[in-house]
Order: structure tokens, then sequence, then C-alpha cells
């Protein structure tokens, strides 16, 4: 009995169904944002982590911090914030979707069937949850993560482990999420598990939408064709104002050097899945420079190359007010730099910090220049 006890709080964060739905720490405690790094596994390594150690930095912190639990936890981060969608069972008055472009295998009996995605598809991962007065947006990185609601629990995933992933949660005020489910639509997501109620669809049609697998039409964009792509300030429960760019297949771009840099008015380094085909080179034409990263060590941990990150970020080389209209920002999203994406939905969300961006400009060691060599 007592046992089953502990496994009940254990998914709970701050004590049963008065807590908010929200982003929570290590701690436990209700936080606007965080933003985690799930390091890749030492190769060669025996080190007992086995490639479950993140790092972890939240509104309010002074750079990364050492992970207190590991990302199969529900003590850590990760898992009291997703966990939060195990905990809640079947409810009325809670919304959630699961997307991601390679979704969790599924259970036949016999067999395990690992599920890759539909190409069609937006290559995005992510998970909503709310109720009818907040909720939270995690973006990630993470192939197979996180289960299905009828699973009953929180884990992740063992093919999660061996790469670098990354992690952005916001927690949002409800008015917020009409928004986000446009932005999703953009993102034409693979919604692999999700459940909008009656009692919310009215207040969130658009994430209703997306939950029934619509794309967006003219009745979100009154008498406009369908947009290809919408950057938008999203601003979080407690005041911090995140830009959300989201791209369709329409849009038939790179998303960072067509778009995201113009737009921020800055240079950018980009980390991203190398382990691809069709990967795009360093490109510093149309007056920015976008270059792609190639050796990482976040937190002064250690030192790894982008082939063992399967994280999508970007950061700005220089801080903010260092003599440039840009500079400052830190972007963490779900696509990469590759031929293929160019013509699929994905996006990223980015901040203008001066914290969080030096916990990613320190990570960038290395990066290719354009024209040959390395640069950063």
């Amino acid at each position: 009995m007592v046992l089953l006890l502990s496994l009940l709080i254990s998914f709970v964060p701050l004590g049963g169904g008065t807590s908010p739905i929200s982003c929570y720490n290590d701690q436990g405690e209700a936080v606007d944002w965080f933003y985690m790094y799930k390091l890749p596994k030492k190769h060669g390594s025996k080190s007992p982590e086995k490639g479950e150690m993140y790092l972890l930095l939240d509104k309010g912190s002074e750079g990364w911090t050492e992970g207190k639990a590991t990302v199969n936890d529900t003590s850590g981060a990760l898992g009291r914030t997703v966990g939060q969608l195990y905990s809640q069972g079947k409810s009325r008055e809670v919304a959630y979707i699961l997307y991601n472009d390679q979704r969790p295998p599924e259970d036949f009996g016999d067999r395990w069937v690992v599920n890759t995605g539909r190409s069609g598809g937006g290559h995005t991962k992510g998970v909503v949850l709310l109720d009818k007065n907040q909720g939270f947006w995690l973006v990630h990185s993470t192939p197979h993560f996180p289960p299905v609601r009828q699973a009953g629990e929180y884990y992740y995933p063992s093919t999660g482990l061996t790469n670098g992933q990354n992690f952005i949660c916001v927690s949002y005020p409800l008015d917020r999420f009409q928004t986000i489910g446009e932005q999703l639509q953009i993102n034409q997501p693979n919604v692999y598990d999700c459940d909008v109620p009656e009692s919310l669809a009215s207040l969130v049609p658009a994430l209703a939408a997306v939950c029934e697998k619509k794309h967006l039409s003219g009745h979100i964009f009154p008498h406009a064709k369908a947009v290809s792509n919408r950057s938008v300030t999203l601003t979080s429960k407690d005041g911090t104002n995140f830009i959300s760019f989201a791209k369709g297949s329409s849009f038939d771009n790179d998303l960072y050097h067509s778009w995201v840099a113009p737009a921020l008015g800055s240079d950018l380094l980009v980390q991203f899945w190398v382990r691809s085909t069709g990967v795009l080179p360093s490109d510093c034409s149309l007056g920015w420079n976008v270059l792609d990263i190639s050796l990482i060590n976040p937190g002064q941990t250690f030192t790894f190359k982008t082939s063992q990150d399967h994280s999508k970020w970007a950061v700005s080389p220089k801080a903010a007010g260092d003599g440039v209209k840009g500079g400052g920002w830190v972007c963490v999203g779900d696509i990469n730099r590759n031929e293929a994406e160019e013509k699929r939905g994905g996006g990223t969300v980015c901040l203008q910090d001066p914290v969080v961006w030096k916990a990613y400009r320190t990570a960038a060691l290395q990066c290719e220049a354009c024209g040959g060599g390395t640069s950063c």
C-alpha cells in the first residue's frame, strides 16, 4: 500500500489535482519555462548514466545545472512535466496533443512495431497539455516520445538515449493555445494521440482541428490562402516573450537561413542531425551567416561531435548589443537543415535572454566556415 501511494505521488508534481498544469523543475516547482539538454551517451564509457544525464536551465537560473535525476525518472523535470498527462486520467476538463514524426512503437501483443513516420507530414515533435486555466507546450527532438496516455505511465524511450536531445517547455495561459494550435496546423504534425474535450474545443478550436488532423484553412484566416509560414509572439504565463516560427511543406526552403536569421536580424550557429542525406552546408549568402556546428560542449561537461547530437537548436554568434542589429538569440525546435526537410513542416521557438544565450553560445565550440575550414 505504501509503495502504491508513493508511485501515485511521483506522477503528481505538487499535491494532486490542485496543482496547475505547468512546466516543472527538478525540485517539483511550477516554472514559467525551462530548457533541457539531454547529453549523449559517452562512447566507450562505463558510466552508469548510459545517456540518461541532462542539464537544466529554468527562469531565474544563472546557467546550466546538472539534472537531479535521469530523463527516465518521474522525479526529474521532464518526468514531472510530461508525467502530468498520465496522472490526469481521462478528464473532461483536460486537453492534450502528442505529435511526433517518429511515433512510439505499438504493442500488437506478440510483437512491437516501430513507426518511422510519414514523409509527407511535418518533421515535428511535441506535447501540448492544458486545462481551462493554463498549460504547457513542450517542443523537443526525441523520436518515439512520449508514450500514449493509455500506456498509463511516463517513460523515456531507450532509442532516445544514445544521442543528445533538446527540450524547451513553456507554461502559457489558456488564451495562448488557440495561437499555438494555428502554428501547429501550419506545421502539419503527425498526431498519434490526442483528446480535446467539448468543454475546451470551443475555447481552442485550432487545437481541436489539430487533433482531428485538419490542415490550416480559411476558417482560421478568413479570405486568405493556406499559410506556408508564420511567426508569432507567444507570451508565457509570467510575461516572457517567445517567438514561434512555423513553416509548412509549401514553404519549400531552409527554415534558418531563408527566414529565422533575417527575421531576427542575426547570424546563426545551428546544431542539427547531420547523419542524414542532403545536409545543407553553411550558407553565408543573402547577408546572413548561418553556420553548421560541428563540435559541442554544453555546460563544460564533455565534448562531442554534432554527429552524436540529435538536437535542433540555433544561437546568435554574438550577444545582444555587441554592435550588431540582432544578437543574443537562442532557438530550439524540431527540424533539420537538409534538402528533404525544406519540403516538410517544422519550426523553432526563439528567446532573447542573456543567460540562455550564454549557455548555448558557449556550447558551440566549432563550426563549418562557408569558405571551408572551421570557425565559431
